[in-house]
């Protein structure tokens, strides 16, 4: 009975919303015998031929603007069948999805949809598919960023082999990185974090530019980066993918999904690879890529109960991480804290868990409630030759949200209350950093949304926090629709953190540098916490052109630093931590295209201007290893989808780097000094993918593929115990070109 009512009160409401707004409002459902009512979180619907399209809402329930321009409504959905719908007058839609076991005519559907910018949203919102993570060998996190412009992906340091994450000029300490909206890659896990999940794993990526929601707390600086795992119940059943490389990492990711019953499944998903052959092709006696193991185990379990509007999520996850980097002659039972070779292990045990509960109520389908809770230990043991670096960081962290509208779904609001609590034991060589952190706040959050000309969202939350004191944060973001197919947004954000300078700058230890702290007795590691304002303006069109649509959009973002612990490497004798005295700022202009130029060719291509400058001891500079200008392209096409299933997917990606201030060498010998700028250089990618038939493809592609290398990524490495070693300066790939090959296989 009360899912009769529940229809009957969406299709009231949907009848009169439509009368006065022109637009399709309803809900997308799994299908069943029993004909109950099993919303699809996240499918997506759009109008055909056109840039217009939402996702469904965590009950499944969707509402788009009508034209008489379109008439066909796509409705697609990972794991079941795409349909497409006969629209010709605004009405309410109730339509179930089929489950489907052909996921690579899915897959195709989503690959055109792979990269989506939304044009009615009041944030800067960008959703990777799975589809867009296919195109590169997507092996973890960090290296899924590879076709998508909107996140620059840089090399971290020597010895690591990690890659470094930056948005809007600024690296991945200052984006918010979450797993379904729980904070995950941070504090312990700020360097190696993003390698942490499977690139295989990952369902969708919300990239938001700016300051985003006070929804997810306060940390957020320049922007967010969300991940989406797959989930067990719309996971195929089965799914193994191998990977290999000419540099010797081997890979293995297999899921194991079964369905318990009607509302409970549950997924197995292991992961690892191994790395165990030396490579040193510039022969400077050191590794140009750790060795290394992983073992990553997830277990999810996902409840779904819609006639009661109950659902949820539990996850238990245990990783062992191993790598050994330095000289090529360095073993480590023999060699270890002695001077008979230089080099390092970082050993690195983590265990998750978390809990997601959401109830929606069923005769009020706008509103519910939900609640997260999550626990980490992180327990890393690290050393660079006669450096140590060990860190155990246990987290908590719970989030409650109510979600309700007032008078009209139109303006909907979110409440909540949040409690995280942090505790961090660090051995820094023979020094003993120790401290908890802990804070409870409050938000609450307003949107407006008429869906064709104006929507806005706008936060504040309050916090008490036991090192950052008590502070609000606001959060505002605003969309205008001025003529059709244009979007505009404006959005402005203050974010504070804590910034955990050993664990964020762990790439220090690999160098002979001295480590200066000039503190003024603040509360973390003597330093201010750091607080900062973003403020954006971003503008996308859509267009037709010979018959294909595309899209042009124009970013600017600018974050000014009120308090920022400068990290100084100016100096090549030390690094030295202080308090901001001056001006540090992050300017950062977009401008992109997206365009289908033939048939099944599409083309991205972006170029970037960044204006990056921190007031050092030595004066106000441009950001060191931040190039001022990149371009980035991307070359995507696909043979037509034969009816066995078989097809051809061909992918080509060029970024240019633009020139690079250095730190200074000055006070080096004059072999070992480098230059105040280096020249820009490009960098090519290329994957082809032979999908041979719904179950089964493989896959060959190279990085690289001319061949740039940087010449001296390890300065004195012929002593590295003397003073002048160091690791930490590098502006461009150490390996050369690099092919691999692998396989997917579906059932």
């Amino acid at each position: 009975m009360k899912s009769y009512v529940y229809l009957g009160t969406l299709l009231i409401g949907s009848i009169l919303s439509t009368a006065a707004q022109e637009k399709v409002e309803g809900m997308v459902m799994e299908a069943n015998n029993e004909g109950k009512h099993i919303g699809l979180p996240g499918a997506n619907v759009y109008w055909l031929n056109s840039p217009v399209g939402t996702i469904t809402n965590s009950d499944g329930l969707f509402s788009i603007p009508y034209s008489k321009a379109y008439n066909k409504l796509i409705i697609s959905y990972v794991g079941f069948e795409t349909d497409t719908l006969t629209i010709n007058e605004p009405r309410t839609v109730h339509h179930w999805l089929k489950s489907s076991n052909q996921l690579d005519e899915v897959t195709v559907e989503q690959e055109r949809e792979a990269l989506q910018k939304t044009y009615f949203s009041a944030q800067n919102v960008v959703t990777v598919n799975s589809a867009e993570l296919l195109k590169a060998a997507c092996c973890n996190l960090s290296e899924s960023f590879e076709t998508n412009p909107a996140i620059d992906v840089n090399f971290n340091n020597a010895l690591n082999g990690t890659k470094q994450i930056q948005m809007l000029g600024l690296t991945s300490p200052y984006l918010l990185i979450t797993e379904e909206n729980i904070p995950m890659v941070r504090g312990a896990s700020q360097t190696y974090g993003l390698t942490f999940t499977p690139g295989t794993w990952v369902e969708s990526i919300q990239i938001t530019k700016g300051a985003g929601s006070v929804v997810n707390g306060f940390e957020s600086i320049s922007g967010q980066i969300n991940t989406e795992l797959a989930k067990p119940l719309t996971d195929i059943p089965l799914f193994v993918n191998g990977y290999a490389n000419l540099n010797g990492r081997l890979e293995l990711n297999t899921h194991l999904n079964y369905k318990l019953s009607e509302k409970l499944s549950t997924g197995l998903y292991l992961h690892a690879n191994e790395r165990p052959f030396e490579v040193d092709n510039n022969e400077d006696g050191f590794l140009d890529i750790p060795l290394a193991s992983q073992i990553n185990v997830l277990n999810r379990w996902q409840y779904q109960n819609p006639e009661k509007g109950w659902v949820s999520f539990f996850n238990l996850r245990f990783l062992n991480d191993e790598k050994q980097v330095g000289q090529t002659d360095f073993n480590p039972d023999m060699d270890r804290f002695t001077a008979n070779a230089w080099g390092g292990e970082i050993d690195t045990k983590r265990f998750d868990t978390s809990l997601k509960l959401g109830y929606v109520f069923p005769e009020l389908p706008f509103q519910s409630f939900g609640f997260q809770a999550a626990y980490s230990n992180h327990q890393q043991e690290s050393y660079y030759g006669f450096n140590v670096y060990d860190i155990d960081h246990e987290s908590i962290y719970s989030n409650l949200i109510f979600n309700s509208i007032i008078g009209s779904t139109m303006h909907k609001f979110k409440a909540g209350l949040t409690f995280a609590y942090d505790n961090y034991v660090e051995l820094v060589n023979n020094i003993n950093f120790e401290r908890s952190d802990n804070s409870a706040g409050a938000f609450f959050e307003y949107s407006y949304d008429n869906l064709e000309k104006v929507s806005l969202t706008a936060g504040l939350r309050f916090d008490t926090h036991n090192r950052l004191g008590n502070f609000f944060t606001p959060r505002f973001h605003i969309r205008y629709t001025p003529w059709e197919r244009g979007s505009l947004r404006g959005s402005f954000g203050i974010g504070r953190r804590a910034a955990n300078i050993f664990a964020e700058n762990q790439q220090l230890f690999g160098s002979s540098r001295a480590i200066q702290l000039l503190g003024n007795d603040g509360p973390v590691y003597g330093f201010e916490p750091e607080k900062a304002t973003n403020f954006g303006l971003s503008f996308i069109q859509g267009f037709n052109l010979f018959e294909r649509q595309g899209n042009v959009s124009i970013d600017f973002y600018r974050t000014d630093f009120e308090n920022q612990v400068v990290v100084d490497w100016e100096n090549p004798r030390e690094i030295t931590f202080t308090n901001l005295d001056g001006e540090s700022y992050a300017n950062s202009l977009q401008i992109e295209l997206n365009h289908e130029l033939l048939p099944n060719l599409d083309l991205r291509a972006a170029y970037k201007f960044y204006d990056v400058k921190t007031q050092y001891q030595t004066g106000l500079l441009q950001r060191p290893l931040v190039a001022q200008n990149r371009f980035f392209a991307n070359l995507g096409y696909e043979t037509e989808l034969k009816q066995n299933g078989s097809q051809w997917r061909f992918d080509y990606t060029l970024h240019t780097i633009g020139e690079q201030r250095l730190p200074s060498t000055d006070a080096n010998p004059l072999p070992l000094q480098l230059s105040d700028f280096v020249d820009g250089y490009s960098l090519m990618n290329a994957q082809i993918t032979k999908v041979f038939s719904k179950k089964f493809e493989v896959y060959l592609g190279g990085e690289n593929l001319t061949g740039v290398t940087q010449p001296n990524p390890v300065l004195g490495a012929m002593d590295p115990f003397g003073a002048n070693f160091d690791t930490t300066i590098v502006y461009a790939p150490i390996l050369g070109r690099m092919v691999y090959a692998g396989f997917r296989f579906k059932s």
